[in-house]
């Protein structure tokens, strides 16, 4: 587990941004039955395994005790819908979709595991893992999830403004805001590692400044043990 920090604080600090930002709380889903397997998750569509609902019921939790959540939007796939609910119904707010959030599409590869896809597209699978501009076979390129979930988070900010908003994702999403808002390359999408219902935390300012504040954190959850990667 990565942490920048573990308590957010409300100001800018030695960053010099300035303004009220819109907080993002980027929660991960909990676990499928995919994830268990580690294989690759994208458009389909699988529950939540027991043990995820109860991660989603943590993480929960945990988002209740922070101040100032003004909305909770989640992707809309099945997963992410469920963990939302869960953050939701704690807060007394309603859950809204935006499909820019969801996972990234895998075409081909989807609900294969790693080694079964290089084994499949060996060449592609290869330049795939090195270029964010090369798409999946009949799937998405990382650069086309990162235009769509930019879209998203600008509709975010300019609709809900100043406050926190749990965003409720998945990996390549995830990975995509923290790496926006550190301005950062795309070696960060396959080396920054994100866990099952895991919480990042990012701030985004009025004058264009952000600050991470949390990565991966997974200290909510009670039952570590079965903390999946994919």
């Amino acid at each position: 587990m990565t942490r920048v920090t573990q308590t957010p604080s409300a100001g800018p600090g030695w960053t010099a941004v300035s303004g009220r930002p819109t907080r993002l709380l980027l929660l991960r889903h909990g676990q499928t039955a995919l994830s268990v397997q580690r294989r690759y998750s994208g458009r389909g569509n699988p529950e939540l395994t027991d043990l995820g609902a109860r991660q989603a019921e943590w993480a929960a939790e945990r988002i209740a005790g922070i101040p100032d959540i003004v909305a909770v939007v989640s992707s809309p796939l099945a997963r992410a819908q469920a963990t939302a609910k869960a953050a939701a119904d704690r807060l007394g707010l309603p859950v809204g979709t935006d499909d820019g959030f969801t996972e990234t599409d895998f075409g081909r590869w989807e609900g294969l595991t790693f080694r079964e896809a290089a084994e499949a597209d060996p060449e592609l699978h290869r330049r795939w893992l090195g270029d964010i501009t090369v798409p999946a076979p009949d799937g998405e390129s990382f650069a086309d999830v990162d235009v769509r979930v930019r879209d998203a988070q600008a509709r975010i900010v300019a609709h809900h403004g100043p406050g926190s908003v749990v965003v409720v994702s998945h990996v390549t999403p995830i990975k995509t805001m923290l790496r926006a808002a550190l301005e950062v390359g795309p070696s960060l999408l396959f080396r920054l590692h994100l866990d099952l219902a895991s919480l990042s935390i990012a701030d985004l300012y009025p004058d264009g400044g952000a600050s991470v504040r949390l990565v991966n954190d997974t200290h909510h959850l009670q039952d570590t043990h079965h903390l999946q990667s994919s």
